[in-house]
């Protein structure tokens, strides 16, 4: 049985910056990829904010598009239109910006192990029983869960993990119309806390899609209402179909136990107002490699238990608003939507989003439009005294 200091099950972004970090510091590091190609199919929107490059490397070749802002469209089409003069988030190509952190994590020394899907953790010996016709078996100093929201990792010592089903086209609509700097966003209470969205990838081509609680036969029903809706998407030749699922955060998610740990959809560290998480990974990827490179150092598996203090510390305050803005828009119909977009393009909100406005850290957002009074205007008392009672 063949022994590393670290193992990562799952060879998605999170995972292989993960363990990229760790071989650079010169630990023996495996990642075990159930899969036979990494970042196929493609399972997300691929619509990621600028720190990006603060918190990992994204050459310029992965980036398709850059977009300054963004149309926000109520049901009955009221618009917001919001804009920065610089990049507030990046569409990017996902299969090759995943395979290309791999092939780093690679290059730095980590073993990647292609179609060894996982069956068993031992998390107290480090020991993980292996998915192939030896039953192959390898032990690890410190075991982690990157393996997604259905995680086998995470299933070890906690419930399993509630989800979004998410559903995506990609479409030529046969002519130039799309800004490709901006995207457009659909609310529906139908989808709530989820929306719609149309993301360009170039004047003729975009990704169209929608998250929601709901089945994959629902939200294929809504996302062809609204290409046959909208004008500029009637008749658009659908060039693929793709289909994923967005787990649930969950604030009460076990992150350690004994030798292992959990980061990215495995451990829940996805935004609940948009179901992204690469930032929110990646920064936990760091935090999570100072704990496991010191509990490695001195052999004391106890430390382990610094990574999850250092994340609630980082996000718990963010995840916090954010989770109250996914449980009011949860409760609110089309006409409180269409009357919260009225209200706040007459409050002149839309530069203030596009001053305060983060795709990350919505709650600056949030705190400015309760300190200029505009959060009492647009929602009901109750809720809105919810929200002020964050920063009491």
């Amino acid at each position: 049985m063949k022994n590393y200091d670290v193992a990562v099950v799952g060879a998605g972004p999170v995972g292989s910056t993960f363990a990229r970090i760790m071989a650079e510091k010169g630990f023996e590091v495996a990642i075990l990829e159930k899969k036979k190609e990494i970042g196929v199919p493609l399972q997300c929107a691929g619509l990621v904010g600028k720190r990006i490059k603060e918190v990992n490397v994204l050459p310029n070749e992965f980036i398709i598009n850059p977009v300054h802002g963004g149309f926000l469209h109520s049901p009955e089409d009221t618009v917001l239109s919001v804009s920065k003069g610089k990049p507030e988030a990046y569409v990017l190509d996902r299969v090759k910006y995943d395979q290309f952190l791999a092939h780093l994590a690679e290059d730095s020394g980590a073993e990647i192990l292609l179609n060894h899907g996982v069956e068993k953790i031992d998390s107290v010996n480090g020991v993980i029983n292996l998915k192939n016709k030896e039953k192959t078996k390898i032990s690890a100093g410190v075991v982690v869960g990157a393996d997604g929201h259905s995680s086998i990792v995470s299933s070890t010592f906690n419930p399993l993990a509630e989800s979004f089903q998410a559903a995506q086209y990609l479409i030529d609509v046969g002519e130039k119309w799309f800004q490709t700097n901006f995207v457009h966003l659909y609310v529906d209470s139908r989808l709530s806390p989820g929306f719609l969205w149309v993301i360009p990838l170039s004047e003729s081509t975009a990704r169209v899609g929608l998250f929601a609680d709901a089945n994959y036969q629902q939200l294929t029903i809504i996302l062809n209402e609204l290409l046959n809706k909208r004008s500029e998407l009637r008749g658009a030749t659908i060039l693929k179909k793709y289909y994923g699922v967005i787990p649930r955060h969950d604030p009460h998610k076990q992150l350690v136990k004994d030798r292992v740990i959990l980061l990215g959809d495995a451990a829940s560290q996805v935004k609940p107002t948009t179901g992204g998480g690469l930032i929110m990974g990646f920064t936990s990827a760091e935090i999570a490699s100072r704990a496991v490179s010191k509990a490695l150092e001195v052999d004391n598996v106890e430390i382990l238990t610094d990574y999850n203090k250092q994340y609630q510390e980082r996000f718990k305050k963010e995840l916090k608003v954010q989770l109250m803005v996914h449980k009011i828009f949860k409760s609110l119909n089309d006409d409180n939507l269409e009357y919260m977009f009225q209200k706040l393009k007459q409050e002149g909100a839309e530069d203030i989003i596009s001053h305060y406005g983060d795709i990350d850290t919505q709650s600056t957002l949030v705190k400015e439009m309760f300190k200029r009074g505009i959060i009492f205007s647009i929602l009901p008392k109750m809720l809105s005294w919810r929200i002020s009672s964050l920063w009491k």
